[in-house]
């Protein structure tokens, strides 16, 4: 399986989902949240960032199924979804990954059929990487 590449600003990001927290950049004078890390703030332009941690709930903004024809370790697992999630502390925050049935399991082990725009999710961790599962009532 494909794994994250993390360039300079993007390291903390990778570094938190390690130890199983989600966290954003932030702007370190004005408190804007953003995604993707960046060196320079887009709303204010201040070069001050530091890493907040978010709940990590959040709704499905969009998603895709996908079907072979895939690499085959993927087509392997396929049909499997991509989410789009927008994060409840900073909606202008979309965060990509797979809803899955639990942490750990694999990316078609939440039934396709069932994924829905508006489906309330949170981050869950597994070696590293954040996936989301449905948010409990």
């Amino acid at each position: 399986m494909l794994r994250p590449v993390p360039d300079t600003d993007g390291a903390p990001f990778w570094e938190y989902a390690a130890q199983g927290e989600l966290r954003v950049q932030a702007c370190g004078d004005c408190g804007e949240l953003r995604f993707p890390p960046r060196p320079c703030c887009p709303h204010c332009r201040s070069f001050e960032s530091e890493w907040r941690a978010v709940s990590g709930r959040g709704r499905v903004w969009s998603y895709v199924v996908a079907h072979p024809p895939l690499l085959p370790d993927y087509a392997a697992q396929a049909p499997y979804n991509v989410v789009v999630v927008e994060l409840d502390e900073a909606p202008r925050i979309r965060l990509v990954g797979n809803l899955v049935a639990g942490a750990g399991q694999p990316l078609g082990s939440f039934p396709p059929e069932s994924v829905r725009i508006g489906a309330r999710v949170r981050a869950v961790f597994h070696d590293g990487l954040p996936q989301w599962v449905p948010e409990r009532p």
